[in-house]
């Protein structure tokens, strides 16, 4: 499974790994971005708690983030995968995507998305993704509708307001 790669034009992604910290820091550690979460730069340390759960959570389940590579670059710009999480007391899995800042608004979130969507649905067989966008992050908003997500509701989960997306596998018609 280390292996798993998913190629699109631009992008490669590929399962995240420990040497991926300092180009994951580049991303978490940015104030625009974090600004997405409300919430400050991650510093090292809660990198590496953040990374070390991701890793964990993908030893776990078989799935999980994926470091996203320009290849034109061969740079990491960002992280966009799948999580299995519970929302109000039932299993989910959401996807989510996160590119740094320096690269927003060229599509890289939405075809990173766009390729884990398919990798879930044909690959995994996983019956639904959701995405959980936070109140007010316009940009991920528009990424998910482009993918074929539909509002669903808007939810509070841990104190903090998030627009739920989904999509359905049988409802996805680029399966």
């Amino acid at each position: 499974m280390s292996d798993l790669q998913i190629e699109t034009p631009r992008l490669r992604l590929r399962l995240m790994q420990p040497s991926d910290l300092d180009g994951l820091l580049k991303i978490f550690g940015d104030p625009l971005v974090m600004a997405s979460f409300n919430g400050a730069p991650f510093n090292r340390v809660q990198m590496e708690r953040w990374m070390q759960r991701n890793l964990k959570h993908q030893e776990l389940h078989g799935y999980g983030l994926f470091s996203v590579i320009l290849k034109s670059e061969e740079l990491l710009i960002g992280g966009c995968g799948l999580e299995h999480m519970k929302v109000d007391g039932d299993p989910a899995t959401e996807l989510g995507y996160d590119i740094r800042s320096d690269y927003w608004n060229q599509g890289f979130a939405t075809e990173a998305a766009t390729a884990v969507r398919d990798y879930a649905f044909n690959a995994l067989h996983l019956p639904r993704l959701i995405s959980l966008i936070r109140v007010g992050n316009a940009a991920s908003r528009r990424v998910s509708e482009k993918i074929g997500m539909r509002f669903v509701a808007e939810i509070t989960r841990d104190g903090i307001c998030y627009w739920k997306y989904a999509i359905d596998r049988t409802s996805n018609a680029h399966v």
